[in-house]
């Protein structure tokens, strides 16, 4: 099963890069985003670094020289190639960094064959971070692709029209309930320890919000009243010049991994910053869910669009749970580090690889961050 996990990731990532070319590969269009050769080169030295030096006898390294360009921010495991300047990496070419792949793939394989019970559960973490970094892959090249005057689509067929189901709430009695990975499957770190929280009684919407109640919410004003806003917020809308979600034109139509297509009213909003996720809630008279409550109910009948459509944000810190410890060595360095000045996102989006998301998942990413698949959840 891990060998096919493992063999199933790894072709998933080439095969998401396929449609790029050489030049595509390399583009890094802002700080916090990275080239598509760099993921394919970063989780192979994820493999190379945390499973094979250690726990393969013999094995040689693929180039000395290229752990200081692909660690990404494992303080521990030496010095790094700057962030902002991953775009410059130009050599390795594409071809070299598929090349390493290729290397590393069959020393995993080799170790498959004998690895000890610690070797393959870095191996299972090894691919969950892959999967993470194939969504990272789609959003980074879709903000490249939208700084393109051409605008071009990475996949050119057409989107699947949405049929969005009436809007209804679900309620929530509230009560003391179970939190966190229940240790059936794998989970990252920050997934537990399982523990209880106390809920008030709440209800939930049933789906997140469309398109087309987020273009009223526009048409109504909502990024010219500063009532609505958070204080940093509204320094964002400020400072930035927001008007409308990231990958909205000024014609009504909506940039996409499908390219230019029409303003789909039932689809759900994406590319949305907590920020804007926050001014819509208050508009619209509700607020976002806390984590908590979003687990509690993410169980209920007609709670739709949990995992396949857009992250969504809740008005949850991202913190440790109660008695969380990060794990000893390098892998200690994965989650618990970056628990400050982050917001959690519960479910998962369209770019998410199947299987990889569940109840328990917490993704995070600062409040500003608009270019992920994110999008709202109403509460109240």
């Amino acid at each position: 099963m891990l060998t096919e996990l493992l063999r199933a990731t790894r072709a998933h990532s080439l095969a998401l890069a396929s449609p790029l070319s050489d030049e595509d590969a390399q583009l890094q269009s802002m700080p916090d985003a990275s080239p598509a050769k760099w993921h394919l080169a970063h989780t192979t030295w994820f493999f190379e670094t945390l499973v094979l030096a250690p726990h393969l006898p013999d094995y040689c390294v693929f180039d000395e020289r290229w752990p200081r360009l692909f660690n990404s921010y494992y303080e521990s495991l030496g010095p790094r190639h700057a962030r902002p300047q991953r775009g410059l990496l130009s050599r390795p070419s594409l071809t070299e960094v598929k090349a390493y792949r290729g290397h590393v793939d069959a020393a995993l394989a080799d170790l498959l064959a004998f690895a000890p019970e610690p070797a393959r559960g870095l191996i299972e973490l090894g691919c969950h971070h892959e999967q993470q970094h194939q969504e990272l892959l789609l959003t980074d090249i879709l903000h490249a692709f939208s700084c393109n005057p051409l605008l071009p689509a990475y996949d050119p067929s057409a989107p699947a029209r949405a049929v969005a189901p009436e809007q209804a709430w679900l309620r929530h009695a509230g009560g003391i309930v179970d939190i966190g990975h229940d240790g059936d499957g794998f989970a990252f770190d920050n997934e537990g320890p399982r523990h209880q929280a106390l809920v008030a009684p709440f209800e939930i919407s049933n789906r997140l919000v469309t398109c087309g109640e987020y273009a009223d919410f526009i048409a109504s004003g909502g990024y010219r009243e500063p009532l609505l806003w958070l204080s940093d917020g509204w320094a964002a809308v400020q400072a930035q010049g927001w008007q409308r979600p990231v990958y909205w034109q000024e014609d009504g139509s909506v940039f996409s991994l499908h390219g230019v297509q029409p303003l789909d009213p039932d689809a759900p909003v994406q590319q949305l910053s907590f920020y804007e996720a926050c001014a819509f809630a208050e508009w619209a008279g509700a607020r976002l869910p806390t984590e908590f409550e979003w687990e509690a109910a993410c169980g209920l009948p007609g709670f739709a669009n949990a995992t396949d459509q857009a992250w969504q944000w809740t008005r949850s810190s991202y913190a440790p749970y109660p008695g969380f410890k990060p794990a000893a060595g390098a892998v200690g360095e994965y989650n618990g580090k970056f628990m400050v000045g982050q917001q959690v996102l519960r479910g998962g989006s369209l770019a998410t690889p199947p299987g990889h998301a569940r109840p328990s998942y917490r993704n995070f990413f600062p409040p500003a961050a608009r270019w992920q698949f994110s999008g709202v959840r109403l509460a109240r």
